[in-house]
């Protein structure tokens, strides 16, 4: 241990967290990734659903699929001819709630 500086070593993990976190929050800070992990809240839901859920095109829907893909927010899996996309990261499910319950308030 460190000694002469010992709020370095606390810092280094606080840092690191705080990083992945903001990389979280940056791929929650687009309203159409962000509309579509919302709608992936309750389950799984195709392309063709998602588009229709958010109100848009097939190959906006698409690439943001694949970016929320890439940043592992999102998995999906074939049946057949269509792709079932569901959460995947265990952490966002409750932000998103928590950010449903604060900005779109049902009464």
């Amino acid at each position: 241990m460190d000694m002469e500086n010992p709020i370095q070593i606390m810092a280094d993990p606080m840092d690191a967290a705080a990083a992945e976190a903001a990389e979280l929050l940056k791929s929650l800070s687009n309203p159409g990734r962000l509309r579509i992990l919302c709608a992936l809240v309750p389950g799984e839901m195709t392309v063709g659903e998602l588009e229709e859920t958010i109100g848009a095109s097939q190959s906006y829907v698409s690439g943001q699929l694949l970016r929320l893909r890439n940043e592992g927010l999102v998995a999906c899996e074939r049946d057949g001819r269509s792709m079932h996309y569901r959460l995947a990261d265990p952490r966002v499910r409750p932000l998103l709630e928590r950010i449903y319950e604060l900005f779109c308030p049902t009464e």
